[in-house]
């Protein structure tokens, strides 16, 4: 993969974290919303990631052909580089479908999906409540706040190591333009 390639993948993983720490915070702040412009209590939402890897081991099979570890050697409790292997002899040990195309293109994550969770509902005895029923029960969304503040923080630390990545990848290229101005 070549530096812009990198710059790609760390982009849309900013993108995903992002709106996955929007979904979270719209989760957070709706914790306690019992009604909403359809009726009933706010639900739930979640992210869902999905691979932009038009090739699904793509990102496999370059971390194998940059190493020196044989990927059948790990699958037998094998987690060092076999002494002497030649390079035919790991391309053999590779699992069906793994080839050497360090040039193949890896793609990023995007978001998939923002799914409701629908049966996402607690159901608390207030009956002063406007929106209680007729047996007293009101509607709340079953957020936890604890789970919610979690994966805010993981949204967080992983937006803020895309960007870690990011401004790595540029100085790599900024040193990279040096070299060749001389």
């Amino acid at each position: 993969m070549n530096l812009l390639g990198l710059l790609n993948v760390s982009g849309s993983a900013l993108e995903a974290e992002r709106i996955r720490a929007e979904v979270v915070a719209a989760n957070m702040a709706n914790a306690n919303t019992t009604r909403t412009a359809s009726g009933g209590p706010y639900l739930k939402k979640e992210v869902v990631f999905a691979s932009e890897a038009p090739d699904q081991g793509a990102f496999a099979r370059q971390l194998f052909d940059q190493s020196e570890v044989a990927p059948g050697s790990m699958a037998e409790g094998n987690f060092g580089a076999l002494p002497g292997a030649t390079s035919d002899e790991m391309d053999a040990s590779m699992p069906a479908g793994f080839g050497n195309s360090v040039e193949s293109e890896v793609g990023g994550v995007r978001v998939a999906a923002v799914v409701t969770e629908k049966n996402a509902v607690l159901k608390r005895y207030d009956p002063s409540n406007p929106d209680a029923n007729k047996q007293g029960y009101v509607s709340y969304p079953e957020i936890n706040p604890i789970t919610q503040m979690v994966d805010l923080m993981s949204a967080t630390r992983s937006y803020g190591l895309n960007a870690s990545a990011i401004g790595a990848t540029k100085n790599m290229i900024n040193d990279s333009i040096g070299l060749l101005k001389g």
